[in-house]
């Protein structure tokens, strides 16, 4: 035997006692067990973190449910009310270049009456018969009549048919720049497309459209997207009202660049209104005669900083220009809040106004600015009147200074 150890015999062999460390690391074993066993999977554990995100992002967005909504309930409202127009062209002019075969409208009633109001140019090249309109709710239909003006781009196609849902039609003269948009119709033959944006500026003017044949305009302004095939359908606000004709788009691809143009519904409506009811468009009369050679030097010699508004040469008496007491050589420099930039734009602008509406402008006169109201006539009512020229005496606005220096 080895000295110092011993056997004891099996009968009565006695275990022998643990190290203390190891019984102390049982212990922590044991005291630890029940939370081992309520570990979650690290992967359980990120679940859990998304799901609360989830959840937060859930709360934040319910607590801006009304605004977003808004968005939601106008599309509901206006889309029953828009209209694919699909326009086959007349065989002579199927090799034209500015043929559209597809555009867009709005269902709009008048005098108890059903229409779908667009643009001239989307049904131009066609006629009743060759021209289908898809409705919301998918059934086709023709008109039974078609109306267009050229120098408005506006087009009024008469429709009969059960259960039309007509749009409601907004101010577009109060509507503001900032104002969120939503713009309608089938960009791309893609039908029943919605867009959103705001009016980025009104009274947009000399844009370069339909060879020219597009001559007095007044748009807003957006950059809601607008592609081909937006043509005709409308521009509503958050009301669910409509303010504009979606009409053309400035690109230099042929797609939207964030600078579309509208027709203001009230233009529209106006051109709607004379050709259901006189099936031509009768413009506005001021009765003045313009100066076309109204230059730079023109208008510095009296007193303009620039060259701005148009300057009135001749005046027709009895005509609404008279009667506003209108003087040759004044010089209008704002009509209806919107500034003039030349006699083409003043004339623009009156044709387009409604006949009988009194319209604030703003003339130049003896170096001092006045503010005057005129009521815009019907050219039919002053046919004959004598015009009053420039050489009656006292009848001017403006006499040049003997020294000018």
């Amino acid at each position: 035997m080895v000295p110092g150890t011993f056997l004891l015999p099996k009968t009565e062999r006695r275990p022998q006692t643990p190290p203390w460390w190891l019984l102390l690391g049982c212990l922590f074993w044991i005291a630890a067990a029940p939370g081992r066993a309520q570990t979650v999977d690290p992967e359980d554990g990120l679940l859990d973190s998304r799901e609360q995100l989830f959840s937060e992002l859930a709360q934040d967005v319910a607590a801006l449910d009304r605004e977003l909504g808004i968005y939601k309930r106008v599309a509901k409202l206006v889309a029953p009310s828009v209209v694919h127009i699909e326009s086959a062209p007349l065989p002579q002019s199927r090799l034209l270049r500015d043929v559209e075969e597809a555009g867009s409208g709005v269902l709009v009633r008048y005098l108890g009456k059903d229409y779908v109001l667009t643009n001239r140019h989307v049904i131009k090249h066609s006629r009743e018969d060759l021209i289908w309109l898809e409705l919301a709710d998918g059934r086709r239909i023709q008109p039974t009549r078609m109306l267009s003006d050229i120098e408005t781009d506006v087009a009024v196609l008469a429709v009969a048919a059960d259960q039309l849902l007509p749009a409601r039609i907004g101010n577009s003269d109060t509507a503001e720049i900032g104002e969120i948009v939503l713009a309608f119709g089938s960009p791309f033959n893609l039908q029943r497309s919605v867009t959103r944006g705001i009016i980025s500026a009104k009274g947009r003017s000399n844009l370069d459209l339909g060879n020219g044949e597009v001559r007095y305009q007044k748009f807003l302004q957006t950059d809601a997207a607008i592609n081909p095939g937006n043509s005709g359908g409308p521009l509503a606000n958050l009301r669910g009202e409509i303010v504009g004709l979606n009409t053309a788009i400035a690109s230099n691809s042929g797609g939207n660049e964030g600078i579309g143009f509208s027709i203001p519904i009230n233009v529209a409506v106006r051109i709607m209104r004379q050709l259901i009811q006189q099936g031509r468009v009768a413009g506005g009369f001021l009765g003045v005669t313009l100066d076309g050679n109204f230059d730079v030097n023109s208008a510095h010699l009296i007193g303009l900083p620039r060259l701005q508004g148009a300057r009135v040469k001749a005046i027709q008496n009895g005509s609404p220009a008279a009667q506003a007491n209108l003087l040759v050589d004044d010089i209008i420099l704002k009509f209806d809040s919107l500034e003039v930039e030349d006699d083409q734009h003043l004339i623009n602008l009156v044709k387009r106004t409604e006949i009988g509406r009194q319209v604030e402008i703003v003339i130049f006169r003896g170096q001092l600015q006045q503010t005057q109201h005129i009521q815009i006539g019907r050219r039919d009512d002053f046919v004959g009147q004598r015009t009053v020229s420039e050489s009656v005496p006292g009848n001017r606005a403006f006499v040049p200074p003997q020294n000018n220096r």
